[in-house]
């Protein structure tokens, strides 16, 4: 049985999306239209906020949850046989140095409770990532949409009492910056769904390098990429103390859901690894081609302030790596852990960000120039020379002409093969 087109729709908007051509549903009799009017507003802003919440905090990823998904299966067949592989190398070259005495025993209980770690972690990757999950998706939803006190549930309430409730403007107002803030919603969706989903299939390849003597750098780094992906939607619960000082006025609370879309473009910045600045600076470049609202420009100006991509190293806070640069960073720590030697690249700007750091600084550059030289043009007298400093005499040149020099192409010195004259030397005085 086909699914009903309808059952996304609710409230007095589903009547509408089932009506079969016979008698028109109309709104209650009791308001009259406005009071239909008002119910459908009503009932928009809170389909809009539950989608808002399930966009950036779903309950159900398309990560694998369970060791024996199709996607994990392979990733966990290749970790595990990398962590044997290395066990049994690391076994073998102690029996072939076990000479050498306590320092190869260390070593061996090292990589055998490590390896065994790294396996039973491998297989508990998947359910603790969905479980984890799903509580920090029900801890956003009581925490962003559970009642009063909250923002979504704040901005359902001042629909039906609060002081503008009736006014259409701050009802226009409030429903399109709650579109608005869909549309980065989805976009967080976008970038966090695929990102956890990339790192979970990877566990097994990073958790392997614990095998080798229990170096657990490359470990440590994908598991703060990891949880960081997983908890960037508790950013938005900042803003939940500042929902008492609206007043109970929409308009308040358009302010407040602006102020989520700049920390939902902060959350990209910070949270998705690698790609996250480079998309959150495309969101902004499309909101400023298509609008020229100072506040709008401001919000987004907030949310993805100026950077420039640098391929390695760090200069400055504004500047981050390049996509390519940071997957070499962390490549490099992966193969530090396995013990793979490799190359370091320098570090540089790209040439876009290049151009485009020059070109800021532009206007500074110019406006220093300028100030240097009206500070000469200050401190030069009228002749046209600096004055000399305090304290440093000056010689008196000669007024007489200069001495002539010879001319004619013959040669003042010894002439070629004439050896010089001996030096007479003084006897010394007693």
């Amino acid at each position: 049985m086909a699914d009903n087109p309808c059952d996304g729709i609710k409230g007095k908007a589903r009547e509408y999306c089932e009506w079969d051509g016979g008698e028109r549903p109309m709104p209650d009799q009791e308001g009259g239209l406005t009071n239909g009017a008002a119910d459908l507003v009503r009932d928009l802003a809170k389909s809009l906020s539950e989608n808002i919440t399930d966009l950036v905090a779903p309950k159900s990823l398309s990560a694998p949850a369970t060791p024996d998904s199709e996607l994990y299966q392979p990733m966990l067949w290749l970790g595990e046989h990398i962590t044997i592989a290395i066990f049994i190398c690391v076994v073998v070259m102690c029996g072939i140095t076990a000479w050498q005495g306590m320092p190869r025993l260390k070593q061996l209980g090292h990589t055998t409770g490590y390896s065994m770690v790294a396996i039973a972690i491998m297989g508990a990757v998947p359910v603790a990532v969905d479980q984890l999950n799903t509580a920090v998706a029900q801890a956003f939803r009581t925490g962003a949409n559970g009642g009063s006190g909250t923002l979504f549930g704040a901005i359902q309430q001042h629909l039906e009492s609060g002081g503008d409730a009736g006014n259409p403007l701050a009802q226009l107002l409030i429903l399109s910056a709650l579109v608005v803030s869909m549309a980065f919603a989805g976009l967080v969706y976008l970038v966090r769904t695929p990102g956890i989903l990339l790192f979970v299939c990877m566990s097994p390849l990073v958790l392997a390098s614990l095998a080798r003597e229990g170096n657990n750098g490359a470990v440590l780094l994908w598991a703060n990429r990891l949880l960081g992906l997983i908890f960037t939607p508790f950013i938005l619960l900042v803003i939940t103390p500042f929902v008492s000082l609206t007043n109970e006025s929409l308009v308040l609370d358009t302010v407040l859901l602006l102020v989520a879309d700049a920390l939902m473009l902060r959350m990209i910045v910070h949270g998705v690894p690698y790609v996250g600045p480079r998309i959150a600076m495309a969101a902004r470049s499309a909101v400023e081609r298509r609008t020229d609202n100072p506040f709008a420009r401001a919000v987004v100006r907030a949310g993805v302030p100026d950077m420039y991509e640098q391929e390695n190293g760090i200069r400055n806070p504004r500047i981050v790596p390049t996509p390519g640069r940071a997957v070499h960073q962390d490549r490099n720590r992966l193969l530090d852990a396995y013990g793979i030697k490799h190359r370091e690249r320098p570090g540089r700007l790209t040439t876009a960000s290049t151009i485009a750091q020059v070109q800021d600084g532009a206007e500074r550059t110019a406006a220093i120039a300028q100030a240097r030289r009206q500070a000469r043009a200050t401190h030069t007298p009228s002749g046209g020379t600096a004055p000399a400093p305090a304290g440093t005499a000056t010689a008196p040149r000669p007024t007489g002409p200069a001495p002539a020099r010879p001319t004619g192409g013959t040669p003042t010195g010894p002439p070629p093969g004439a050896t010089a004259p001996p030096v007479p030397r003084t006897p010394p005085t007693p």
